[in-house]
């Protein structure tokens, strides 16, 4: 039996990461959960019974074995050599650590392995990253890869539930015939796409575009491998969208292709435009596979190409899934 905190419970992924860690099995001795000094001392319902929210401390964390961090980077940061001194492993939801080159960055289905190498602190990828990363890596493997061009289709919910709010809000308004005020995002969400998602980089990509070409590279040991990425937000509450294309380094056969991803462990094949069966967020929203479907080969490529749509869960495999199931090889 493991002891764990969640730090940050209250948060939408805070709750997803309790979810997971029951819908997981996994084998939790005493579970802590942490928020903000304005929840301390209310109690939460989950699958493990009613908890009451503590403060963070150097006590409770000698007390843990495990901690999953989604408070944000600040926080992070603020605690990793606490955590570290308790002798409790740190499993980061944030991107404060994940480019440090002494801290692994883990997708389990992909680079289990690297997670022994830690020195108490494990990060947590990118939700874009993740969602692509499960289906690409198969092809990876069989196939190779030169290029990976992603363009991405992501829920408000990324920015929050202050996002989703936002979402819901202006939508009512624009209907109602009011304006559409934009607080968390830089225009109006509702019934608009943004392409802009976090802060421009010089090179005039945005630094969640750059994540997924920074961070696929860590995970796949490849730091040859040219990623573009083209991230945009849309009026959904929830499920990121992606569509990728890649240059192989071997001519693809699409059915090898279907049949390794049939079987790669986090995804689920859903590829049946002729019944009308595809990835779609609103399918893919509360599952722990990410879906793939649209598999073609691409026109641009040809032998070498291979073109596909994802939908996943950004709450899930995107982060709190991900987490526990980092958390699960240590039992």
């Amino acid at each position: 039996m493991k002891n764990v905190v969640v730090v940050g419970a209250t948060g939408a992924v805070g709750v997803e990461m309790i979810r997971c860690l029951k819908e997981l099995n996994f084998p939790v001795g005493k579970l802590h959960l942490t928020a903000s000094e304005r929840s301390v001392g209310k109690t939460m319902d989950t699958d493990f019974g009613q908890i009451e929210i503590e403060m963070l401390s150097e006590e409770l964390l000698k007390n843990c074995d495990i901690a999953l961090f989604s408070a944000g980077g600040d926080v992070s940061k603020e605690w990793r050599e606490r955590v570290v001194s308790a002798g409790c492993l740190m499993i980061d939801n944030s991107s404060a650590f994940r480019y440090e080159a002494d801290v692994p960055l883990v997708i389990p289905e992909i680079n289990a392995e690297a997670a022994k190498n830690h020195k108490g602190v494990i990060a947590n990828p990118n939700c874009t990253t993740a969602i692509a990363a499960v289906n690409v890596y198969p092809l990876y493997k069989e196939f190779g890869i030169r290029k990976m061009i992603v363009s991405t289709y992501q829920a408000t919910s990324g920015a929050g539930a202050k996002g989703m709010d936002e979402l819901v809000t202006q939508t009512k308004a624009v209907l109602e015939g009011g304006a559409a005020v934009p607080v968390v995002f830089a225009h109006q969400i509702a019934f608009n796409l943004i392409p802009h998602i976090d802060k421009f980089q010089e090179n005039g990509y945005t630094k969640e575009e750059m994540k997924v070409a920074w961070e696929t590279r860590k995970i796949f040991g490849d730091e040859s491998l040219a990623i573009s990425c083209t991230a945009v937000r849309i009026p959904t509450l929830r499920a990121h969208s992606e569509s990728i294309v890649l240059e192989t380094e071997k001519p693809v056969n699409v059915s090898r292709a279907r049949e390794l991803l049939a079987s790669a462990p986090g995804v689920s094949l859903i590829d049946d435009p002729e019944n009308l069966k595809y990835p779609m967020p609103i399918n893919a929203t509360g599952k722990f596979n990410v879906e793939i479907g649209r598999l073609r080969k691409n026109l641009v490529f040809g032998d070498h190409g291979l073109e596909f749509f994802v939908c996943g869960d950004q709450l899930l495999k995107g982060a709190a899934l991900n987490a526990v199931q980092i958390a699960k090889l240590f039992i």
